[in-house]
């Protein structure tokens, strides 16, 4: 990703040297949302035509963190 996306969460599995996101891709959803099990079964199409908004940046969750266990 070009500059990267900084991240501190270090036990995720995409977490890079630097405290960067090494995922190829990454997935941000709303907090309204943050119950929603977006890895089961349809995940592929979670987000086709998918559109919210956010008022501010503490509105939003990262939904590409994987445990690196």
């Amino acid at each position: 990703m070009p500059g990267g996306v900084a991240c501190s969460v270090s036990n995720c599995a995409f977490w890079d040297e630097g405290n960067r996101c090494g995922a190829k891709e990454i997935a941000i959803e709303i907090d309204a949302h943050a119950g929603a099990k977006w890895n089961e079964e349809f995940a592929d199409e979670s987000f086709a035509g998918h559109r919210d908004t956010a008022a501010r940046s503490s509105g939003t969750c990262c939904l590409t963190f994987k445990p690196n266990s």
